[in-house]
């Protein structure tokens, strides 16, 4: 009788370790930033070779055209090719197109970014957020980090491109930044 109560005891033990609920979620964790991490580089790897190709073409108001005609439809492919349950976008406070203006949960992690961001705070490589039991979101802070993303996005003074920029987006808030200022973020919504 006690041998067999030893044995109970032993594989229920062994069955508490390797349930551990710890373990698990910290798997799961890890799983959730190497898909936000895949997605997210994906993402502004195909958006920034892009850019870059109509900068070398048509300068910054190809760019701009670039932009307003294809960066959606390229979020979608990019989503798409991440497998079933990933969504990707991009989000900003000060968006130029509606399709990237945050939901409020969005808002509120991008509103602590920019409040850390500018009480010097060096921001997070990246933030994960548990939205419920089966969903979480992962945010890439997007820094405006090179001069020429000023082109279109800091004080715009050529006037094709400042007229392009206004008959594409008459509700464009997303001008007026400096070097270094927080453009938004790409969220990555993972449903596991």
């Amino acid at each position: 009788m006690r041998f067999f109560r030893h044995i109970v005891l032993t594989s229920l033990s062994a069955s508490l370790l390797l349930a551990n609920p710890y373990e698990s979620k910290e798997e799961e964790i890890k799983s959730v930033i190497a898909t936000g991490q895949k997605a997210s580089s994906a993402l502004l790897g195909e958006l920034g070779g892009n850019l870059k190709k109509e900068l070398e073409k048509g300068g910054a108001l190809g760019a701009a055209k670039f932009c307003s005609h294809s960066a959606f439809e390229l979020t979608q492919s990019v989503a798409a090719k991440q497998g079933q349950g990933v969504q990707i976008k991009r989000v900003s406070l000060k968006n130029r197109n509606a399709a990237n203006a945050p939901l409020k949960d969005e808002a509120i992690v991008l509103e602590s970014l920019e409040k850390l961001h500018v009480e010097g705070v060096m921001l997070p490589e990246y933030l994960v957020k548990q939205v419920d039991a089966d969903t979480y979101k992962f945010y890439k802070p997007m820094l405006i980090n090179k001069e020429v993303c000023l082109k279109c996005h800091g004080v715009v003074t050529d006037a094709a491109l400042k007229a392009e920029l206004h008959s594409t987006y008459p509700t464009d808030k997303a001008m007026g930044y400096k070097s270094g200022d927080l453009r938004g973020a790409v969220v990555v919504t993972i449903k596991k």
